[in-house]
């Protein structure tokens, strides 16, 4: 018999990792042995959920590093939550938080706390919760939030259960950045949080966590947690995760982005488990250079007319939902989603346009424009390339791949909202935009009433698109594969599935 075989038959007795009346870190080093050793067979809805997300070792870091770690982001959420938090339908709930009114206009935000105690068991006061803001807002913090929290003027603690937080400009949509994993209340050098859940065992990559007891419940209102009410985070690479996930070996993949979506078909995972969300926020080139071809906008337009955005979606899944503005809906602008001049093109003359143009140019230049395109690595982004490539080369311009952070003329940007406001739209597609776009979005942002933001953000989204200073293409490109006992996963336009509510609404 060989090692591996042996492992195998001796993990059999633990199945599905770990039983209830095994210790939590035991739990934990079982499934770590288990997956090594290829695993056993799942029983359903038995046992902790199995969830793969991209990253390294979760760990409560800081919130720069949370944006580019799904795993780090998941683990936050699980173990450190805000004010607020999102449910697995996308909606603010109580998090820190258990209450919280508004008033003056929207000028002033008051939190009740709950009573709640960080997971090594002190209590948790409002002062640590106010000292933690005050350090997220400030203007040398590397939360990359900050630049859209200017609007509070002073967060201070009225009880040692209250804190109120002071605006000087009403900001409607302040609950869902305070939802956000990038803002959530950590013991400051301690990585210590208050739930709702905790870590109680790890095994290299791999995490498990436990429900914590939430004091401010009635005590018949509170129910014992179950091994099935465990999750167990397993930061890796999305192809292993995805390998995993078609072995009947984890219950989740969450998270998972365009440049890995073909393994999903290599895989070959049921159709029944693939889901993809409607996420807000956006996916298109934004115009990182201003010189040479792209130097106007009738250029930059030949970008926008030259890419077939139904053939481009239809490659991937025929879900995805194809976009041409920059705004996918009115938000809290004074306007509509503006139109470009491209847009009113016909789509049957669109190519023809772009080649009349890149000839205009290349006649003036005695040659074609060559344009280096920012992509995503992995298959999915080898199968973007390949659609950008066509629709480039149809009309004249020879484009090249570059990796996502190298020197380009055209950037890939995919990225889902934080929260509903156009000026979040704007500030992300203006990677290099005209002047009086910037101007309209920094109005914008120092607006002393919603009218004049909202017309300040009309304005500016009406200089982008004049301007063609980002090509929008469609929505952010967010998929999950979901077992059949996460009853309650829900697709939501945050693309955010939290761990504690996988299985059951805990609310």
């Amino acid at each position: 018999m060989t090692f591996r075989a042996s492992i195998s038959n001796r993990l059999k007795i633990f199945c599905p990792y770990g039983r209830a009346g095994s210790s939590p870190a035991v739990r934990t080093i079982t499934l770590a042995l288990a997956l090594a050793a290829g695993g056993c067979e799942r029983r359903a809805d038995v046992g902790a959920v199995i969830v793969s997300a991209v990253g390294d070792t979760p760990d409560l870091r800081t919130a720069a590093e949370l944006t580019a770690q799904p795993a780090a982001r998941l683990y936050a959420d699980a173990v450190a939550q805000g004010l607020v938090r999102f449910n697995a339908a996308g909606q603010v709930v109580p998090g820190i938080a258990e209450r919280w009114i508004v008033t003056d206009e929207g000028m002033t935000y008051i939190f009740r706390l709950r009573d709640l105690r960080w997971s090594d068991g002190r209590p948790l006061r409002a002062a640590e919760v106010v000292a933690n803001l005050r350090r997220q807002l400030r203007t040398s913090s590397d939360n990359p939030l900050t630049p859209y929290l200017t609007a509070i003027e002073s967060v201070v603690e009225m009880t040692p259960n209250v804190i109120q937080i002071e605006l000087s400009r009403p900001r409607p949509d302040l609950l869902k950045l305070f939802a956000q994993p990038e803002l959530a209340i950590v013991r400051y050098g301690e990585g210590v949080g208050s739930g709702p859940m905790r870590p109680v065992g790890r095994v290299g990559r791999v995490t498990r966590l436990t429900p914590m007891a939430d004091p401010s419940r009635a005590a018949d209102e509170r129910t014992q947690p179950t091994p099935e009410d465990d999750v167990v985070l397993i930061a890796e690479r999305a192809a292993s995760g995805v390998a995993r996930f078609a072995a009947r070996k984890s219950d989740l993949v969450t998270d998972g982005r365009i440049g890995d979506w073909p393994l999903v078909a290599a895989a070959g995972v049921a159709q029944r488990s693939i889901r993809l969300d409607p996420a807000a926020g956006l996916f298109g080139l934004a115009i990182a250079s201003r010189e040479g071809f792209l130097a106007t906008p009738e250029n930059r337009a030949a970008i926008a007319l030259a890419i077939d955005r139904r053939q481009l979606t239809e490659a991937f899944s025929a879900e995805w939902t194809a976009s041409e503005t920059l705004l996918p809906a009115l938000l809290d602008s004074a306007a509509p989603p503006a139109r470009a001049p491209w847009m009113d093109i016909a789509a049957a003359d669109r190519l023809g346009a772009a080649r009349a143009q890149v000839a205009t140019w290349r006649q003036a230049n005695g040659g074609a424009p060559r344009l280096r395109l920012a992509l995503p690595p992995g298959p999915g982004g080898t199968l973007l390339w390949a659609r950008f490539a066509a629709d480039l080369y149809a009309v004249g311009i020879v484009p090249q791949r570059v990796a996502i952070d190298d020197e380009a003329e055209l950037r890939l940007i995919d990225a889902v909202a934080p929260y509903d406001s156009a000026r979040w739209y704007l500030s992300t597609a203006c990677v290099m935009c005209g002047d009086d776009a910037r101007a309209a979005i920094e109005a914008a942002r120092i607006a002393p009433t919603l009218g004049e933001r909202a017309l300040a953000l009309a304005s500016a989204d009406a200089a982008l698109a004049r301007d063609v200073a980002f090509v929008p293409l469609a929505r952010p490109f967010r998929w999950s594969l979901v077992a059949l006992r996460l009853r309650a996963w829900q697709p939501n336009d945050r693309a955010w599935h939290p761990l504690n509510a996988l299985r059951r609404d805990p609310n």
